[in-house]
């Protein structure tokens, strides 16, 4: 009985902790993105297309995959065929929230 007792007690605080974390990554990733759409629109919306939406000219950012991110990285850093690179102008913040953004608009498979 007493052991049925404990085991529910710590079922419910890992429910409520999993749950206040949950929320609380979901607040940081929204101001992520939040972020991430002003880095995009300042930088990068003038070749990539607002909201993302190329011309055919670019790279399709929306195709980008979850694993790519080192990729992305590389090629925000270094820059990529016409695009120049971003090193020295955007903060290693700034890639993380172009990224969150990127991702929080990708083609859904």
């Amino acid at each position: 009985m007493m052991l049925d007792r404990v085991l529910r007690i710590v079922a419910a605080a890992l429910i409520v902790g999993g749950t206040l974390t949950a929320h609380k990554s979901s607040a940081q990733d929204g101001a992520k993105i939040a972020a991430g759409e002003v880095v995009y629109n300042t930088y990068c919306a003038t070749c990539h297309g607002d909201g993302l939406v190329s011309s055919g000219q670019t790279f399709d950012l929306r195709r980008l995959e979850a694993g790519a991110r080192s990729r992305f990285e590389n090629s925000v850093l270094g820059g990529k065929g016409q695009m120049p690179p971003w090193k020295g102008v955007l903060t290693s913040e700034e890639i993380d929230q172009l990224w969150h953004y990127i991702r929080d608009n990708a083609y859904q498979k």
